[in-house]
């Protein structure tokens, strides 16, 4: 079939923006070639693609807010982007918009030992911040499982969290401050190196914010002193759902882990395969880890033991040494990679109470029956993050429609028993039209009336958070091209 001429119109609004911008960037720092723009057409949620009008790389706060202020003049649509590792779909450009990637944002701008603080440019990657200061005895405390790839910039717009999140908290509980360029280039400093800044707490509606407000091109981190040591627990269960009473009775018995994470049986036999962890041949794993001093440490497990045994477990491996904590914590940190082997699948984010989990685990499993797709549940059991994986073949039609409509029903799940839609990935297109399941219309009016004041038009990361007929009034939900 032969496609229709290219509108003169689009070409010559596209012309002028890409002259525009490289009178602001280095000539490298814009890319507009079509086949070049693929490499931004989607993030980890690859389900949906498409590919932008262009794409920005600046490398410092000044050149972003050039950039913001061109396309403010020019009315385009601006998706921010960290390292495209949304799994919810956060980056999803539309046809009519222009990327601006933070990746050559990527420096330590400065290391207050004495203070614990670190300020950074959101470019860089997560795991990077600790590197940056481990020498010194420090670290960086959230550690999402894609810590070797994701972005600050995108940990900040998700609030993400990690395994370590039980003790540590997210991103919320660890960032103290923010440089951020508004849609029309205004440059803003929000917080900073000491706790608690007088004034609204702006930094609070910032964090989680998933680029609707603004971009935040610097962050000032909290770090913190190494632990003397920590050491993890192993335990297997033969049904999902003593695991989860387990989880329970830990945190009702007031011990407080680093980390508990959970997988049941498809992962832990998937994990097991591809990253050779030994795991037991078990229905549901957790590892347990708490830190201190060895003194410390011991009285922990003592209490983590005694509960686990109370439950019956298949099996019970305590850590002797870092190579044995090493190869415990190998599989649960290969585990997307290791499901990925399988098949296609869907990677969710609800957050429950932890006191929930059985029975939604239960319900998981009985909804996996009814709608013929297996699913895997590996998860941050101990804050009732859970990141059920959905197996299907996007090969198969209608395949992927049967697995987006047994997600939102895990996630209504998730909302009935008292929890959220979202724990760290975000909302972005996912979870957009769930939205009224957790909120009232009054309540996305609230939340919609601050995106007003942020961004006015509505330029900023288009078609994402809020449901499509709440922003109706609006600019029309950011641009009539959304690839959603």
């Amino acid at each position: 079939m032969q496609m229709p001429p290219p509108d003169p119109e689009v070409i010559g609004k596209k012309s002028r923006l890409v002259d525009r911008l490289k009178s602001v960037l280095p000539d490298d720092a814009v890319i507009h070639d079509i086949a070049e723009t693929r490499a931004y057409e989607c993030d980890a949620l690859t389900a949906y693609r498409c590919p932008p009008l262009c794409a920005v790389l600046p490398s410092t706060t000044q050149e972003v807010s050039d950039v913001l202020k061109i396309c403010a003049e020019e009315n385009v649509p601006v998706v921010p982007r960290g390292s495209g590792t949304s799994l919810a779909g956060g980056a999803l450009p539309t046809a009519d918009c222009v990327i601006l990637g933070v990746a050559r944002l990527n420096k330590v701008l400065e290391a207050d030992y004495d203070n614990r603080v670190i300020r950074v440019q959101t470019g860089r990657t997560n795991l990077s911040v600790t590197g940056a200061v481990e020498e010194q005895g420090f670290f960086y405390a959230p550690d999402p499982s894609s810590q070797l790839a994701c972005a600050i910039a995108g940990n900040i717009a998700m609030n993400s969290g990690g395994a370590h999140c039980l003790k540590y908290g997210v991103t919320t509980n660890n960032l103290m401050g923010v440089r951020m360029v508004l849609m029309d280039g205004t440059i803003v400093d929000i917080g900073g190196p000491h706790l608690d800044a007088p004034g609204l707490d702006l930094l609070g509606v910032i964090c989680g914010s998933e680029g609707q407000l603004g971009v935040v091109t610097e962050a000032t981190l909290r770090i913190l002193h190494k632990p003397e040591g920590a050491r993890p627990v192993l335990m297997g269960f033969d049904n999902s759902e003593v695991a989860g009473a387990c989880v329970a009775d830990i945190i009702k018995a007031g011990v407080l882990p680093v980390a508990i994470e959970f997988m049941d049986r498809p992962c832990i036999r998937a994990t097991d395969s591809f990253s050779g962890a030994g795991y037991p041949d078990c229905e549901a794993l957790l590892i347990v880890e708490v830190e201190g001093s060895p003194a410390e440490i011991e009285e922990q497990l003592n209490v983590i033991v005694d509960i686990a045994r109370s439950h019956d477990p298949v099996e019970l491996r305590q850590s002797q040494s870092d190579a044995e904590s090493e190869r415990i914590w190998l599989g649960r940190k290969s585990a997307f990679g290791a499901m990925g082997q399988i098949n296609d699948y869907m990677c969710l984010d609800g957050t429950i109470p932890v006191s929930a989990l059985p029975h939604v685990l239960k319900r998981i499993g009985e909804m996996s029956a009814q709608y013929g797709l297996d699913v895997g549940n590996v998860f941050h059991a101990g804050d009732g993050n859970m990141h059920p994986l959905i197996l299907f073949d996007a090969n198969k039609p209608g395949d992927l429609e049967r697995c987006e409509a047994f997600g939102a029903d895990i996630l209504r799940l998730c909302v009935e028993v008292g929890g959220c839609l979202t724990g760290e990935h975000g909302v972005g297109i996912e979870k957009r039209d769930l939205m009224y399941e957790q909120y009232s219309a009054d309540d996305l009016e609230a939340q919609l009336r601050v995106k007003d004041v942020f961004d006015p038009r509505w330029l900023l990361n288009p078609a994402k958070v809020f449901p499509l007929d709440a922003t109706a009034t609006r600019r029309g939900q950011g641009s009539s091209e959304a690839a959603a």
